[in-house]
Parts: structure tokens; sequence; C-alpha cells
């Protein structure tokens, strides 16, 4: 198995439980509303939102992708931690077996948050 993971930290305006329940909580039928230059919709396919809660994310017409489709594999309102993994769809471009992501928001200073974000690649086989 070989694995590529990467740790970016993006700064948001909100405080760590209003931009977790905006995005994760209700980031299904707010997302698309907000962007919809880039999502079409959010649909939940199997469960009730939580842990093995399988979603479609549909893309608008226009961008690169057009579906993938992911399973929650953690959502923690305490501790303001989502991990999905994105195992179907257009992202994967053939290549990755499957994406892994973990976003942990935290307070910073200015009264804003921080999304510490770690993405892991999984490729189907090792490319030279």
């Amino acid at each position: 198995l070989w694995l590529f993971s990467r740790s970016p930290m993006t700064p948001l305006p909100n405080p760590p439980a209003r931009a977790f329940k905006a995005f994760f909580l209700d980031g299904d039928k707010l997302i698309p509303k907000i962007m919809p230059q880039a999502f079409k919709s959010i649909e939940i396919l199997e469960g009730d939102g939580g842990a093995g809660t399988i979603k479609k994310i549909n893309f608008a017409e226009g961008t690169p992708l057009t579906y993938m489709k992911h399973r929650v594999d953690e959502i923690n309102t305490e501790t303001f931690k989502y991990s999905y993994t994105v195992f179907e769809g257009d992202a994967l471009t053939g290549k990755l077996e499957k994406i892994s992501y973990e976003i942990q928001l935290v307070a910073s200073p200015d009264g804003g948050s921080v999304a510490k974000t770690t993405s892991k690649f999984y490729p189907w086989r090792v490319f030279r």
C-alpha cells in the first residue's frame, strides 16, 4: 500500500460550533444553495447522517466533476471533527481506490476557527 497525505490549515471567520453546524450538520442543504456554481445537490443514499451514512454529491454542470459518493466515518459535535471517505466518482480519476479526509475545527484567537484537514490518497497501485 502506498499512501500520500497532506494536512493544510484553513482559517474560517466563524467559531467552531457555528462553522461545524453550517458545513457538516446543515451542509447537505446549505452548500448547494450557497455554491450552486459548484454543487447541484447532496443526497443521503443510506443512513441518518451519522457515521456509516452514504452520501452522493452531484456537481453543477460545467464543472470538471460529475459526482462522487462518500461514507461518513465520524461526526463528533463535541470535538468538531468530521471524517469521510470518497469511494466512488470522478474525483478518483480511475487511479485512486479512495480518498479519506479528516477535518477538525479549532478555535482561533480572532474569534473564528481553523479547519485542520488531513487528506489521505490511496492509489490502486504505485505509478512510476
